[in-house]
């Protein structure tokens, strides 16, 4: 009898995944990009429909990945390191599911085989995002695109 070998996400700690498997955890739902608020006293995270100027909203990704950090101040690096910490990622983000030892779920592109299941399932911000954060001018003007939920 011949053993199916499991996913690398399934016997692999983050800290054990090469560089092109770390990489391959991204879904592409583009949710990490979003602005998020956060309330000084009570922790609570806002999601909002407002886009990093980097996004872009067709392809649901970084427009200049590889220089984000560089070019976008308050970008975060993910890193197997700070997902575990990070309060804001989405409940549905890869990284986070495999940190706290879940499974991908079927949309998932390593799981369907197809990178556009995140959106046929309406899981990505693909035609979610309002504005981008280069049309705002003041900070307050974060609070007119607050959701009411995660998306």
């Amino acid at each position: 009898m011949r053993t199916m070998e499991q996913p690398f996400w399934k016997t692999k700690q983050l800290e054990e995944m090469s560089a092109a498997e770390w990489e391959s955890l991204c879904d592409g739902c583009g949710k990490c990009c979003l602005s998020k608020l956060e309330d000084e006293d009570t922790g609570d995270i806002y999601w909002t429909s407002v886009a990093c100027r980097m996004f872009d909203p067709e392809s649901c990704r970084c427009a200049d990945y590889e220089n984000r950090l560089a070019a976008v101040p308050d970008c975060v690096g993910l890193t197997p390191e700070n997902v575990r910490t990070i309060s804001w990622l989405p409940s549905t983000c890869a990284y986070r599911l495999v940190a706290e030892g879940r499974d991908l779920y079927w949309w998932h592109r390593l799981v369907s085989g197809n990178a556009e299941t995140v959106h046929e399932a309406g899981v990505s911000i693909r035609g979610r995002v309002r504005a981008s954060e280069s049309d705002l001018q003041e900070p307050e003007d974060y609070f007119e695109y607050v959701l009411d939920e995660e998306p």
